[in-house]
């Protein structure tokens, strides 16, 4: 029987390499930055606790996910999910439902107790947070873990912030937000309630602190100029939503008219309906495209018989009724008033025209600048007073819970380099990864799952959690919908498909390497790809 013939090449002789002298293009692996981790204003890697959850290994997934955000379960019911808006899957059939897995995952660790783990050693350094709402809470957080020893002051009697006093029970149960809570105190953060700072500096230099952030919400309510008589009955959104926590709820009436556009005027709508108003009422004075309030909430309103005046304003309250002036947009998209009045029945007026901080506590700093009624930082969220650092509804941005979320974490880290002497460099991002470099023919069609709603009776009449949360299954099968966009996720395409056998597949979480002495750069890997992870790039000469 002949033996196989076999030649054995020298590695540095040219017929050992002879492959590069063919090749004009040569593939190479490469990270790109997926649009839902670029979208996300806390700062989530997204797609890697996804790559987790789609595994099965939901823990592992909770352990990627809250090393940048502790509260998923918060956030998994009342962010607003632009990574969903950004998502390529979108392009395919529908978003992923990144939401729905990431309230999964944190009501799953709520059930299983799951605890932070991987907390540095102390660092001797004490940090003052003032605020508990989300980006106090975040930036505790993560100063904790990092190893410095917080204390939060909060004004008032509970946890939270506008989380607990500004978003209704339907939306965010308090259990919820309480267990998220203990979880971040019992890595030995300190939470005094009641405990109004009314001078910062003097907070500091009374408790020894080394550095401060400043995270007080926007708690006070604007005013409108709307002339009332004695028996006009006018409440601030704020304060209505407030006293929800307290044992006595408000009394709003039978016909209550709320005035403003945005999701707080919505949530006030909505519970004043679970109260037990007969009618209640938005007033705003432009049209539906025009209002800031997101779509989907202005749709559950309308459902649970909400009423929306649009193109309308307040001008006289009295009594049991008030005037309302029918406006018209300009060219500009401004309301002009048309001269044409109408009159309400009202039992009470709610102004929900927006919020604003209190700033009391920071008079007499100086090196802060405060303009528009929120204090300007730097690019370290540092203000302009030394180690006293700031974020959330304080700062210039959007007012949401992921937005704070995303402040603290931001600071905590801007803070823990300043306490060490040291600047924080943020690590370099990759470039974007776009739908047109996914291969999606690899894909079927897999619409999203969408959570199920409480019905529409029960909705109006109690404060249960409107919106319910997917089961393992469906959790499961969200998370698998993911398109790994921009990164490797070892499918052996390009293994499988290179006719020159130059894929080299490395082992389990270790993608593969190319063997360049044996690829001719035809490019067949780069082009069956799903997910976009091989460029390639021109042959060095």
């Amino acid at each position: 029987m002949n033996k196989p013939f076999a030649i054995t090449l020298d590695p540095g002789s040219s017929l050992a390499n002879h492959t590069g002298s063919w090749r004009t293009l040569k593939p190479v692996y490469g990270d790109r930055l997926p649009p839902c981790n670029q979208a996300c204003p806390a700062g989530e890697n997204t797609q890697g606790w996804l790559y987790h959850a789609e595994s099965g290994d939901y823990e592992a997934a909770w352990r990627v996910l809250t090393q940048d955000n502790p509260m998923p379960a918060v956030m998994g019911r009342v962010c607003y999910h632009p990574c969903e808006g950004a998502c390529n899957r979108g392009e395919l059939d529908s978003a992923v439902g990144i939401n729905s897995v990431e309230r999964f995952l944190g009501d799953e660790a709520i059930k299983r107790g799951w605890a932070f783990e991987g907390q540095a050693a102390a660092s001797g350094k004490t940090v003052l947070v003032v605020g508990a709402g989300p980006s106090g809470l975040s930036a505790a957080y993560h100063l904790a873990m990092l190893g410095h020893a917080v204390t939060i002051k909060e004004a008032g009697p509970l946890p939270g912030g506008m989380m607990r006093f500004g978003i209704p029970m339907y939306r965010l149960p308090r259990e919820v937000l309480d267990a998220e809570v203990a979880r971040i105190a019992a890595l030995g953060v300190k939470i005094e309630y009641n405990a109004k700072v009314a001078n910062i500096k003097e907070a500091m230099t009374q408790g020894g602190f080394d550095a401060a952030f400043l995270a007080v919400g926007a708690h006070i309510a604007k005013r409108a100029k709307i002339p009332a008589g004695d028996a006009a009955r006018i409440l601030d959104a704020v304060s209505v939503l407030r006293s929800m926590e307290g044992e006595e709820k408000p009394l709003l009436g039978r016909k209550v008219v709320v005035y403003g556009g945005g999701n707080t005027a919505i949530d006030v709508a909505r519970t004043a309906k679970r109260l037990g108003a007969t009618e209640s009422i938005i007033v705003y004075r432009r049209n539906r495209e025009k209002m800031p309030a997101h779509d989907f909430e202005v749709e559950e309103a309308l459902q649970e018989g909400v009423m929306i005046k649009w193109l309308s304003t307040i001008t006289q309250a009295d009594g049991g009724s008030i005037t309302v002036e029918k406006m018209e947009l300009d060219a500009k998209g401004f309301p002009q008033p048309t001269g044409q009045f109408e009159t309400m029945e009202a039992d009470s007026v709610v102004l929900a025209l927006g919020q604003d901080v209190d700033l009391s506590l920071l008079d007499g700093v100086p090196g802060l600048e405060i303009a528009d009624g929120v204090v300007k930082v730097g690019a370290n969220m540092m203000t302009g007073a030394s180690g006293i650092f700031a974020g959330g509804d304080m700062v210039p941005s959007e007012r949401t819970v992921t937005v704070a979320v995303g402040h603290g974490k931001k600071a905590a880290r801007h803070i823990d380099a300043w306490l060490r002497g040291s600047v924080y460099e943020p690590a370099a991002k990759h470039e974007p990864a776009p739908f047109g470099r996914l291969n999606t023919w690899y894909y079927s069609d897999a619409p999203k799952t969408m959570r199920p709603m409480l019905d529409t009776v029960r909705r109006q009449s109690t404060f249960d959690e409107v919106q319910g949360g997917l089961d393992e299954s469906t959790a499961l099968f969200e998370a698998r919908r993911c398109l790994s966009c921009g990164n490797c996720f070892e499918c052996d395409n390009c293994y499988g498909v290179c006719p020159d056998n130059a894929v080299v597949k490395l082992g389990p979480g270790q993608r593969y390497r190319f063997d360049y002495d044996y690829c001719k750069g035809c490019g067949v890997c780069a082009a069956e790809c799903p997910c976009g992870a091989i460029t390639m790039v021109p042959e060095a000469i």
